[in-house]
């Protein structure tokens, strides 16, 4: 009997503590689209992306260039001429393939640009999420916008306008479709609801001059 009433004991104490568990859920694109260093960043790389890909299209315009001056002429040219002209044309190419591999390619440097870029955005965001779990005592925060198959979320648990507040982001005009306003910090009130490797093509085929 005595044992009974330890084992009831220990179950009850068990279910006590998970129900005092707290979850929430964020909804991060949400977060970023009213974050204004997050719109910046973006703009910056747009930018640079923009540039590096008018970039590489001038080399591959001066492939098709080369190329077709060579049809023009390959058929008063020497032999050895034409292999020489030929292995300029694919020397050409293969560097402006190089260049477009390592602006955009994987580990490029537009991917480089935005670790650099959103990497401390995103850790602000995380040192913000964190504080609010352990000043609210959450056990866990989900994120909406990531991976997790989310079915059904209950507006009261988003404290994506909570991380706001934390980060310090200006609440009157808040981007996001069924956000409007802010709880103050912790709270789990009503009224908020949850919200590259690029390789732009050259627009260029490989080729070899005909012989």
């Amino acid at each position: 009997m005595k044992t009974r009433i330890i084992l009831f004991t220990a179950i009850l104490f068990a279910v006590i503590s998970v129900q005092a568990q707290k979850f929430a859920y964020v909804d991060t694109q949400y977060i970023l689209d009213n974050i204004p260093e997050f719109s910046e960043a973006q703009s910056q790389l747009d930018e640079i992306s923009v540039q590096w890909q008018k970039e590489i299209e001038t080399k591959f315009a001066e492939v098709d260039k080369m190329y077709k001056d060579y049809q023009t002429q390959a058929v008063l040219l020497p032999d050895d001429m034409k292999k020489k002209k030929e292995q300029e044309i694919v020397d050409r190419e293969k560097e402006a393939k190089n260049l477009q591999k390592s602006r955009f390619g994987k580990d490029g440097d537009l991917f480089k640009k935005r670790q650099e870029l959103v990497k401390p955005i995103q850790e602000k965001i995380y040192n913000a999420i964190q504080e609010l779990a352990n000043s609210n005592n959450y056990a866990v925060v989900f994120d909406k916008g990531g991976s997790l198959t989310m079915m059904y979320a209950n507006p009261k648990y988003d404290i994506s306008d909570d991380v706001l507040d934390n980060l310090g982001a200006n609440m009157s005009n808040r981007k996001g479709k069924g956000k409007s306003g802010s709880s103050a910090p912790g709270s789990q009130s009503g009224g908020k609801s949850g919200g590259s490797n690029e390789t732009p093509s050259s627009g260029t085929e490989s080729r070899e001059p005909k012989k």
